[in-house]
């Protein structure tokens, strides 16, 4: 296990916000020629880290404290009474394991989501190569779920297993079953698989005050924000 001290971290230099009009960011990196196990992962999580593609980063602005690492203690979670019709509603899929999600099937589902909806995104135009970067370069723990309609794959969730839970690295869906809530539910699917793994968080990402693309998250509790470096229970 790589002890958190011994780790080399570099920041970037103040850049465009990709959340916020009118406000510089600065983004705290691991080395990326450092070796992180599972254990490291968790330990870095647990303070705020995050992965993308084969970075792990942390916001580190300056004067702006916004974005705010968020995750879901699956133990107490209980879920709404719309996020339970949104489960009832997809019963009739199925879950399988994807071993990855380099074929064309999944970089369609991939396209089609962007394009229908983050056409304002940093993710647009979809390219397969930014897709491979984002999200298959991981450090050995990534996860791909693949969610049928009988034999139609119609979302996929990308989630990193680390030692204490799962994080939601990206879930992608078919933009045209919009009635599914597919989003939703792929969270709730992934709470309800950190739940049989008997693990104890789904790591959501930053949680943005203000932010409509982020304002989803805070539906989920109870929900845990980390701040002043510990982590504050929303119920």
């Amino acid at each position: 296990m790589t002890v958190l001290s011994d780790l080399k971290v570099f920041a970037t230099h103040p850049h465009s916000c990709g959340y916020l009009e009118d406000e510089q960011a600065t983004t705290l990196f691991i080395d990326p020629e450092a070796t992180i196990d599972s254990s490291t992962y968790s330990q870095l999580a647990d303070i705020g880290f995050r992965r993308s593609g084969p970075h792990i980063y942390r916001p580190h602005c300056g004067s702006c404290k916004a974005c705010i690492p968020a995750r879901v203690p699956v133990e107490s979670f209980k879920p709404s009474r719309r996020q339970r019709r949104i489960i009832k509603r997809n019963k009739d899929l199925s879950v399988i394991e994807i071993d990855n999600i380099s074929d064309p099937a999944c970089y369609d589902l991939y396209q089609r989501y962007i394009n229908a909806r983050h056409q304002d995104g940093d993710m647009y135009p979809p390219s397969y190569e930014q897709y491979i970067g984002f999200l298959t370069d991981d450090i050995g723990n990534t996860q791909y779920y693949g969610f049928m309609l009988e034999q139609q794959l119609i979302a996929v969730a990308v989630t990193d297993k680390m030692v204490n839970g799962l994080s939601a690295i990206y879930t992608f869906f078919d933009p045209d079953m919009d009635k599914r809530s597919l989003g939703v539910y792929g969270v709730l699917w992934q709470i309800e698989q950190c739940q049989r793994l008997q693990l104890d968080y789904v790591y959501l990402g930053y949680w943005i005050k203000g932010c409509r693309k982020m304002s989803y998250k805070t539906d989920y509790r109870p929900l845990q924000l980390f701040l002043e470096n510990r982590w504050l229970t929303l119920t």
